[in-house]
Parts: C-alpha cells; structure tokens; sequence
C-alpha cells in the first residue's frame, strides 16, 4: 500500500508533507496528529491498520520536523502554539474539503491531544482520540530519575542549546527530532508553570476546551511517567462539554510487557491495543449515521 504525497499550505508559508492512505470505499478519515518530535513514520503502521478497518488516513509533520523542515532550522520562526492553532487546523480543514462526503475522525498523540482539546476545528470532527495525552509538567512526572532528567533538558539544556545553535538538537541528544527553537523554548516554559498551558494567558486553554463536545475517547497507560492518571486528568477537567471516556490501561492486562508513552503506536501492540481505538471509532462513524438514518 503505498500513500499519496500530500502538500497542505499554512498561512502562505512553509507547506505541511504528509501521506493520504486512501482505503477502498472509505467509511470516514482519520487524521493523525502526532507527538512532539516524533515524525509521521512513526505511525505508518497504525495508519496501514486503520485502512485495513475502511479508514482513509492523513499522517502528517508539523512544521519543521520530518518532511515539513526546511534546510536549516536555524531563524525557522514557528512555535509550539502555532503547531496546535495552525498546523492542525490546516490539516482538518484541508481533509474536509478533500472529502466533502466523509466524516472526519482523529487521533493524537500526546501534543496531539492537546490539539484536539484547543482547535477551533475540533467540532467539526464526528469523533477523537486523545492517546497519551496529558499536562505537561515536570512536577507531575513519576519517578525522580525520570523527573530530574526532563528538569535538566528543559530548564538547563533547552535554553542553553537553542541559544547557542538555533535550534534544539533533539536526535543529537536521543530526543527524537530536532526542534524549532520556538518550539523548544515555549514547550520549556510550559512545563515550569503549575498548570502547563493553562497558566499561559495568551492560550486562553480552558475556555478553548470547554468549546468542544464531540465524543472523546481517552487513553493512559499504567507505565507513561508522563501521561500518567493526575497529569492526563489535568488535561481533560476542562473538556466539560465533551463526552469524554477515560480508559486507563495496565501492560499486564494487555499481555504486554510495557506500553510507556511511546508504545501504543508500536507494531507489538497492535494485536492487543489497536482494536479498542478502531472498534471505538468504528462504533462513532456508525452511531452518527444511525441517528443520520432516523431524522
């Protein structure tokens, strides 16, 4: 199965690259917004299993990152906010517009999330999944080694490192990618406020996701030091108006070794872990045509 190459425009700027993976008599379209410093090949497999389930799908880069990074990241003016406010809006609404006919799903991994809590587009989805997602901040992490590590990235490392380079460094340092230097540093001082994003008034976070009342499908997992049930439960207190379901999933009782934040997208977990998000959305592709049928 090979995918479409696909060029998304954002504000007459730089493009957004992603994949479209076209199924055959497709029952809907899933975008898939990814996690900070994670490119979409991370999450081919997942989408190869949603087209197999009747799904189209669109992976896609932020920009800056994977196929959306120029040549050099260095006086790249993009940050963190923009991602979520402009990115995947860009994305939701280009797919819209592809597929006129279709309803739109989504699922996002941990930044992605927090996409799909703030965009003004999320409404116009039938249904989203939150993977992984939580408030980000360091004093919420579990464990200290854990916790002490991500305090020294981005208290010490992060403002140093995009300073002196322009960017930060990530696969240099086993970070995943390299980052835009106002991605890293807006991301940095979220994770020193006591509530992440919400304590930045020029995200007006709460309100934004107080918005949103689509169905919303919620997973963490036992051994995510980051997303673990406090900060995942930080994020989505807002969702007020959204049906929200939480699940919280232990490795053991999905007979496997170890999910963490990373995971869920990968291949051996896909027999144990991919069904309830596929049979979830299939579920809220099929409800609304049901309703759709009655009127």
């Amino acid at each position: 199965m090979a995918p479409e190459p696909i060029s998304i425009s954002v504000n007459s700027g730089p493009t957004i690259e992603g994949n479209l993976w076209q199924a055959t008599d497709a029952k809907g379209v899933v975008l898939v917004h990814p996690g900070t410093a994670i490119t979409q090949r991370f999450y081919e497999p997942f989408a190869r299993y949603l087209v197999q389930l009747g799904f189209s799908v669109v992976t896609y880069d932020y920009r800056g990152t994977g196929r959306s990074r120029p040549a050099s990241l260095r006086g790249f003016d993009v940050s963190m906010a923009d991602w979520l406010d402009e990115d995947v809006g860009a994305v939701t609404r280009w797919a819209a517009e592809r597929f006129p006919g279709l309803p739109l799903c989504a699922v996002g991994h941990s930044l992605g999330g927090h996409a799909l809590a703030l965009s003004g587009d999320t409404n116009s989805l039938r249904a989203a999944v939150l993977v992984a997602s939580h408030a980000g901040v360091t004093a919420t992490i579990r464990g200290t080694a854990e916790r002490l590590r991500v305090w020294l990235v981005m208290r010490v490392l992060a403002p140093l490192l995009c300073r002196v380079l322009g960017y930060m460094p990530g696969r240099r340092l086993g970070l995943g990618e390299d980052l835009p230097r106002n991605v890293m540093l807006q991301w940095s001082r979220w994770t020193t406020l006591p509530r992440y994003f919400f304590d930045d008034p020029a995200m007006d976070a709460a309100a934004r996701m107080a918005r949103v009342r689509i169905p919303l499908l919620v997973l963490g997992f036992d051994d995510d030091p980051w997303a673990n049930p406090h900060a995942i439960g930080m994020l989505v207190a807002p969702l007020a108006n959204a049906p929200v379901e939480r699940r919280q999933v232990a490795p053991h009782s999905a007979g496997l070794r170890a999910i963490g934040h990373m995971g869920f997208f990968r291949k051996h977990a896909a027999e144990r872990l991919w069904p309830q998000v596929g049979t979830w959305l299939l579920e809220q592709v099929g409800a609304a045509d049901a309703r759709r049928a009655k009127q």
